[in-house]
C-alpha cells in the first residue's frame, strides 16, 4: 500500500455525530438493562448462563466505551489530521460533529489567520550601518500534512507543558508561532542586508529600505513564503512597520540629514536669488531706468544677493553720497 506524502481529503468512514450519539446512548442503556435483568433473575438462571451473560455484558460495555472515543467536533477554520497506527489517512476540514473509527488519532489544527508583530531587531544594512527594523506578518496553516509531519515542534511545546502531559492544540499553535518568528527574523535580516537604509553621498540606489515601500514588502513576503513552505505555512501579508537608525548612530545621522536639508534649502534660495537679480538687471536695462557700468552692476548684484540670501531681515541704510561713496 502506497504511503501518502501530501495533504489529502479523508476518505474513510465518517458518520454524522448526532445519530451515532443516539445509537451509543441506546446501546449503553441496553447493556445496563442486561446487567439489571441478570441481577433480578439471579435465582432463575443457571450459573453457566449467568457467567456467559456477564462476560457478554462486559465485552459490550468495553465496546461502548471505545465507541465514545470516535466522536469529534470541528469548528469553522479548523481541521483534524487523521492517523491510523502511524499512517496518515487524510485531513478532515468539514465543519460539524462526526463519528469515525475510534482507533484514529485525530490531530487538531487551527487554520485561522494569525498576526506576528515582531519586536524590532538590530541589523546591518548594505552599507554596514546598524539599523532597527521591525515587521508585521499575517500567516496561517495551509498544508496540514507538512505542518503535522515535516517540522518538529516537540522542543517548543515542551516549554509550555510538563513532560508527559497531553499536547493540546494551543501548545501546537504556539510552536508554529515560534517557528514563524525565527524564520521571519532570518528573512528580515536577509532583506535588510540587501539594501541600504538611504542613499548616501556618492550612491544612487534605485531601491532603499527607506524608499522601498510596497516593492520591499513584496520581496520580504516572497522570502518568507520560501522559508515557511517547508512547514506548510502561507504568508498572507508581510510589511515593514518600523525603520530607524540604531541608537548609537542615530544622532550623527540626524545631523547629516539636517545638513542635507540645509544644503538643499540653500541651493533653492541661491537659485531663486540669482534669477531675481538677473531679472532686475534685465528690467533696468530694458526700460532705461539707469545706466550701470560693470562696477555698479557688481555692487548691485552683491547687495541683492546679501539681502535675498541672508537668514535675517536686511536693515535699510540711506546712502547720502554717491554709489561710489
Amino acid at each position: 500500500m502506497v504511503m501518502k506524502k501530501k495533504e489529502e481529503i479523508f476518505n474513510g468512514v465518517k458518520l454524522p455525530g448526532i445519530p451515532m450519539l443516539i445509537c451509543n446512548v441506546l446501546f449503553l442503556a441496553a447493556i445496563i438493562w442486561l446487567f439489571v435483568w441478570v441481577a433480578i433473575n439471579d435465582s432463575r438462571i443457571s450459573e453457566l448462563l449467568m457467567t456467559v451473560l456477564l462476560i457478554t455484558g462486559c465485552v459490550l460495555l468495553l465496546i461502548s466505551c471505545v465507541g465514545w472515543l470516535g466522536f469529534m467536533k470541528i469548528d469553522p477554520n479548523e481541521a483534524r489530521v487523521m492517523v491510523f497506527f502511524g499512517k496518515y489517512e487524510g485531513t478532515v476540514k468539514d465543519n460539524g460533529f462526526f463519528w469515525v473509527n475510534p482507533f484514529y488519532v485525530k490531530k487538531p489544527l487551527i487554520l485561522r489567520a494569525r498576526n506576528l508583530d515582531a519586536t524590532p531587531i538590530k541589523v546591518n544594512d548594505k552599507s554596514g550601518n546598524p539599523v532597527m527594523i521591525g515587521q508585521v506578518v499575517v500567516w496561517r496553516v495551509k498544508d496540514t500534512y507538512k505542518a503535522s509531519f515535516d517540522i518538529d515542534n516537540a522542543s517548543q511545546t515542551m516549554q509550555q507543558q510538563t513532560i508527559g502531559a497531553k499536547e493540546n492544540v494551543q501548545d501546537k499553535m504556539k510552536a508554529y508561532e515560534y517557528f514563524v518568528k525565527v524564520q521571519s527574523d532570518a528573512a528580515l535580516r536577509y532583506v535588510a542586508g540587501m539594501y541600504a537604509y538611504d542613499n548616501m553621498e556618492g550612491m544612487d540606489e534605485k531601491l532603499t529600505l527607506r524608499s522601498g515601500g510596497e516593492e520591499l514588502n513584496e520581496i520580504l513576503e516572497k522570502q518568507l513564503n520560501e522559508r515557511l513552505d517547508l512547514a506548510g505555512i502561507e504568508i498572507l501579508e508581510a510589511r515593514i512597520n518600523y525603520l530607524a537608525y540604531a541608537p548609537e548612530i542615530a544622532a550623527v545621522m540626524l545631523r547629516r540629514q539636517q545638513a542635507d536639508a540645509i544644503i538643499s534649502a540653500r541651493e533653492k534660495i541661491v537659485e531663486g536669488a540669482v534669477g531675481m537679480v538677473k531679472h532686475a538687471l534685465a528690467k533696468l536695462s530694458a526700460e532705461n531706468v539707469i545706466e550701470l557700468d560693470d562696477d555698479k552692476k557688481a555692487a548691485m548684484v552683491s547687495n541683492l544677493l546679501v539681502v535675498l540670501c541672508s537668514e535675517e531681515n536686511a536693515q535699510p541704510i540711506i546712502n547720502s553720497g554717491t554709489l561710489y561713496n
